[in-house]
């Protein structure tokens, strides 16, 4: 994508990587930043080469949250006609798996932004909070929302409530990282782990992921249904045939992603 002012890509093999690139304000999103991370996600997930999508910060964060000078003076109106978080809206779309390695501060919109990613790596020192709060404020991108899907209702309340930081152990305790990993080696372990998971059949990574939200959005039943509709639909995959029949020959599979 050209004209990208806030934030740098590169690929890694079939890995689409993003750099959030603001570190002189520890990359705090502005609007045009978003919009720019959206719209290349969705260029990734288009791309048929692009099989995962991995996201980290350049220097010495992740990012630390909203850019407070951007929206001080807004009002409410403005806000409304702005319609800022129709980006955000648009990340519910993306298809292919995107994995999140955090290091350093992920606050407010950083922590909104990591929360939207499938999966998240984290550095010994990152840490993740939503500090509005303290500014008279709460998220708005999908924090209150994301966070109580993964730490119930209590929980997220308390940290919500108290505006406070909560370390990369902490996360891990609460489910909302996968994994704690040395500073040095969060990035390079990120991508690691996003090859091997690209070398999965795409489709059946695609279906297990709709399912597994929908497990989070819907009823055990509604879940189930879409569960075996997405199993049968794997059945029509020149990918099942050619997982099954390597399986029966005693050799490894070589997926298409068709």
């Amino acid at each position: 994508m050209d004209n990208l002012k806030f934030i740098q890509v590169e690929t890694d093999e079939n890995i689409g990587i993003i750099q959030l690139n603001r570190p002189e304000v520890l990359n705090a999103l502005n609007r045009k930043m978003v919009n720019e991370i959206v719209r290349t996600i969705e260029d990734m997930d288009r791309d048929e080469k692009v099989k995962v999508i991995v996201l980290y910060g350049n220097g010495k964060a992740f990012a630390a949250g909203a850019d407070i000078n951007e929206m001080a003076q807004d009002s409410a109106i403005d806000l409304e006609l702005l319609n800022q978080f129709a980006d955000w809206d648009r990340l519910l779309q993306v298809k292919k798996p995107m994995i999140g390695a955090v290091h350093g501060f992920a606050l407010g919109g950083g922590f909104e932004l990591a929360l939207a990613c499938d999966l998240l790596f984290a550095a010994e020192d990152a840490k993740f909070g939503f500090p509005e709060i303290n500014l008279a404020v709460m998220p708005g991108a999908g924090g209150t929302q994301r966070l109580t899907k993964l730490m119930g209702k209590t929980k997220a309340l308390e940290w919500l409530w108290s505006g406070e930081m909560m370390t990369a152990e902490e996360a891990e305790q609460h489910g909302i990282i996968n994994k704690r990993l040395p500073k040095e080696l969060v990035i390079e372990e990120t991508i690691n782990y996003a090859k091997k998971l690209a070398e999965k059949p795409a489709l059946s990574v695609r279906f297990i992921k709709e399912a597994v939200y929908k497990a989070v959005d819907d009823s055990l039943l509604e879940g189930m249904q879409y569960e075996r509709k997405n199993f049968s639909l794997l059945f029509s995959t020149e990918d099942q045939k050619e997982g099954m029949k390597a399986f029966m020959e005693k050799r490894k599979p070589q997926f298409k992603g068709r």
